[in-house]
């Protein structure tokens, strides 16, 4: 049996919250699952994950998705969800502008 360590999407239309489950890859989306080990709200950035748990699951050949393998991550790391840095597009566009040459001031006439 194939095992996969995903997100369960619990919660009310437009605010959502997961819970991180282990599950049967077969399974849907919000269907059968075997263990809840965990859980991750976006809206109030707040994740809450059972380390030991979720390391069984590894070691027994459990594949996580990308988003619970990135919390895994920071959970290991002990950083919190919002203290990751956020990467702004506004912030890369001076950058660039920076990056190319100047132009030349025209020449006043004295």
């Amino acid at each position: 049996m194939a095992v996969k360590i995903r997100l369960r999407r619990s919660g009310k239309v437009n605010e959502p919250s997961h819970r991180i489950v282990v599950t049967d890859v077969r399974s849907p989306r919000d269907g059968r699952f075997i263990e809840i080990i965990g859980m991750y709200d976006p809206r109030h950035k707040t994740e809450r994950l059972d380390l030991e748990r979720a390391d069984y699951w590894l070691a027994c050949g459990a594949q996580a998705s990308e988003t619970v393998a990135a919390i895994i991550k920071r959970t290991r790391a002990g950083v919190a969800l919002d203290a990751r840095p956020s990467v702004a597009k506004a912030a890369s566009k001076p950058a660039a502008a920076a990056e190319a040459p100047a132009a030349a001031p025209a020449p006043a006439d004295a």
